[in-house]
């Protein structure tokens, strides 16, 4: 049986985004919530970890998910980049395991093409999918959120 809760998380250690869906009684999905955890470029890494940590932590124990679906990393031209990256995801999925909740892991790649169907999409064209998908009347913003809510959907199209 496939989840009727799933939180989507788009990791990032400056704003990751999420995004809470449900699965309706017509099998149909509604979104719950979704927003952004900001933190300060100021603070240090360690410092901004922990608030990701606490931060999703709260959302899993406030819905109570099935399955939280963290977008992978994608290392492209700055490696810097998917390391700062890496450090996100690592707390995210230690905060799932902490709460005991199971995670799928799916790449930009994978998450574009099962929303939009082309794995290549822009973020407006992935925004404009998770609208028209969750029958919203406008696209989840700001566009971590979005991406947030496209790889809880990508889940229940892919893995659900």
């Amino acid at each position: 049986m496939s989840p009727e809760l799933i939180l989507g998380i788009d990791p990032g250690t400056m704003v990751t985004g999420y995004g809470v869906i449900q699965r309706t009684s017509s099998g149909d999905f509604s979104l719950r919530e979704c927003g952004v955890f900001r933190t300060s470029s100021k603070q240090l890494l360690g410092v901004r970890v922990r608030e990701i940590y606490e931060e999703v932590k709260i959302v899993i124990n406030r819905f109570d998910p099935d399955v939280v679906v963290v977008e992978d990393v994608f290392v492209g031209k700055n490696a810097r980049s998917a390391l700062m990256l890496g450090h996100a995801r690592g707390v995210i999925l230690l905060a799932a395991e902490v709460c005991g909740v199971s995670v799928a892991q799916y790449t930009p790649r994978e998450i574009k093409k099962a929303v939009s169907g082309n794995g290549n999409a822009t973020k407006d064209q992935v925004a404009f999918m998770v609208q028209k998908r969750l029958r919203l009347k406008k696209a989840p913003s700001p566009s971590d959120a979005s991406d947030a809510v496209a790889a809880a959907l990508s889940h229940s199209i892919l893995g659900g």
